[in-house]
């Protein structure tokens, strides 16, 4: 491929978001990553980044140089696998997008992923934003809620976590436990903004368009510190919802139930390092049936 050296810099640069972390990966001098990327840009005339203090933000020309630039070269490594005898080898870089609350479950799987795969080199992301595979910016995400419908993605479910509604005894003591549905809008609710995809928040504002919440967190684990604070009611994962003395004042098995699912693009779903990587996961989900601690 002509000029393959300059899309992989510019791969790694809008990957890492830096000159100096992406002349670091490729083992050349920073100046190398930024003359590939000048000569790039001015033979395709287009800005493939923003530059900035912080670094490198790729333009939407960028990003389709990097989804390109990502396939192509996991394409090499399959390849090159292959003609040395070793198409089954697992190694090279995985970046895999989680939802922060599922760390706590899934740092010994990934601790074991390691083991018994030493040549990986694992990139772990949590954000509130949803990463694009197409574009390379990870190869496996762990999501939660609808199932994906993007045509190009490649989904299996894991397991599902049920939620429920609970208080802490000294909030329910001061304010009393709703009995009825209509009772919670005299409530204290605490949990995300209506921007979430879990479907008990869908369930929430579907419910009550014009509820006001006590207290917004970002995660389910400043929720459960906020309701063991007496603060007001959230929603826990069943397993949750049994500790720290809580008591559950709702729940809805049909609506508030939260599929986790797995998802990996189609066009690497089938090398080996995705592949191994799925399998895994597929088992910690087979382990853990009905859901892990979230």
């Amino acid at each position: 491929m002509q000029n393959w050296d300059e899309f992989k810099t510019a791969f790694h640069v809008a990957r890492l978001g830096t000159v100096s972390a992406a002349a670091e990966v490729l083992g050349v001098h920073h100046s190398t990553v930024i003359r590939h990327i000048d000569s790039l840009e001015r033979r395709l005339k287009v800005k493939l980044f923003q530059r900035h203090a912080r670094g490198y933000t790729p333009t939407d020309a960028g990003l389709d140089v990097m989804q390109v630039a990502q396939a192509t070269e996991d394409q090499f490594q399959q390849l090159t696998s292959r003609l040395v005898g070793q198409g089954d080898q697992v190694s090279g870089d995985i970046v895999l997008t989680s939802l922060a609350d599922l760390t706590p479950d899934l740092m010994p799987v990934l601790g074991a992923f390691q083991q018994k795969y030493p040549l990986i080199n694992l990139t772990y992301l949590t954000d509130e934003r949803v990463f694009r595979l197409a574009y390379g910016e990870a190869h496996v995400a762990i999501r939660a809620g609808r199932e994906n419908q993007d045509p190009d993605n490649i989904v299996q479910r894991l397991f599902d976590i049920q939620f429920e509604l609970v208080g802490h005894p000294r909030y329910l003591d001061q304010f009393g436990t709703p009995n009825t549905l209509a009772d919670l809008i005299n409530h204290r609710i605490i949990g995300f903004d209506s921007q979430s995809r879990a479907p008990h928040y869908k369930w929430l504002y579907d419910t009550f368009p014009d509820i006001t919440l006590a207290l917004k967190c970002a995660d389910t684990q400043s929720v459960r510190q906020a309701v063991k604070a007496g603060l007001g009611l959230g929603f826990l994962p069943s397993e949750q919802a049994k500790q720290d003395g809580f008591v559950t004042v709702m729940t809805n098995p049909t609506e508030w139930t939260s599929p986790i699912w797995c998802v990996t693009h189609v066009d690497l779903h089938r090398t080996p390092k995705v592949h191994a990587m799925v399998r895994h996961l597929k088992a910690w989900g087979k382990r853990h049936g009905a859901g892990p601690r979230a």
